[in-house]
């Protein structure tokens, strides 16, 4: 047999070339792919005591902590876990937004029901801020949803609660402000003595009306409404006896 030609060495060396640009561009396209799809995931990890989103990276492993929207950043900002430690949710991939909205649902779930139920108000006050954070994911169950609804109707009261004391306080210092302003010689005295003069009997009865149903009409079942800003009225004077008229000589 003889040996190979110029010309079939040629065609061997074409060949070659030929079937490694197939494989690496076989290679370039897989990776690019895998790239593609581990850049549409998402993972929580925790960070300083903070539950946070990562978001994958243009490569075919790796993650980076997700900036999202500027409409999105409180929705999926850095949660406090409270000491808490989350479970099964983390080192979880999430193809999309769904599969993480309702992830990240049962983690605030679990911190928000103790706290709504409480009667502390700083405790209310960040089971409050959970549940608007819960309400603005979109990728909900309905389950979910059920329960997030059930956990808002059982807050509401002591939400309304809280508001009404809060218009109570500011209406109170607006009184406040105006009658400071009328007491002093400057450019708007005039008119914070016509705004006073026009809202301070009607605004008085608000702030009563609203002091009464904060501290009276809010008792919880089975106790008597608190009077007089939940302070015990104080005990009845004994009216004095009138003067004797003094008699004739």
């Amino acid at each position: 047999m003889g040996a190979p030609t110029f010309g079939s060495r040629i065609g061997s060396f074409f060949k070659r070339l030929l079937i490694t640009v197939a494989l690496l561009g076989l290679a370039g396209v897989t990776v690019f792919l895998l790239s593609q799809e581990n850049a549409r995931t998402y993972t929580l990890e925790v960070r300083d005591g903070k539950l946070v989103v990562l978001k994958g990276r243009m490569m075919p492993m790796g993650a980076d902590p997700w900036r999202p929207p500027p409409e999105l950043v409180d929705t999926y900002a850095p949660l406090d876990l409270k000491g808490t430690q989350p479970y099964g949710v983390l080192n979880v991939k999430f193809t999309d937004r769904d599969e993480l909205d309702r992830s990240l649902y049962s983690v605030l779930e679990g911190l928000a029901k103790p706290r709504v139920a409480s009667d502390n108000v700083e405790e209310l006050t960040d089971g409050l801020y959970l549940l608007r954070r819960a309400d603005r994911l979109s990728g909900l169950t309905e389950e979910q949803k059920l329960s997030l609804k059930t956990m808002k109707s059982d807050v509401a009261f002591y939400s309304a609660r809280m508001k009404l004391e809060d218009a109570q306080k500011q209406i109170e210092e607006a009184l406040g402000q105006l009658r400071i302003s009328t007491e002093s010689n400057n450019r708007h005295q005039r008119s914070a003595y016509q705004m006073l003069t026009a809202v301070e009997p009607q605004s008085k009865l608000l702030v009563e009306t609203l002091r009464k149903a904060v501290n009276g009409l809010s008792a919880p079942a089975g106790q008597a409404p608190l009077e007089n800003n939940g302070v015990a009225p104080p005990p009845a004077q004994p009216t004095p006896a009138a003067p004797a008229a003094p008699t004739a000589p």
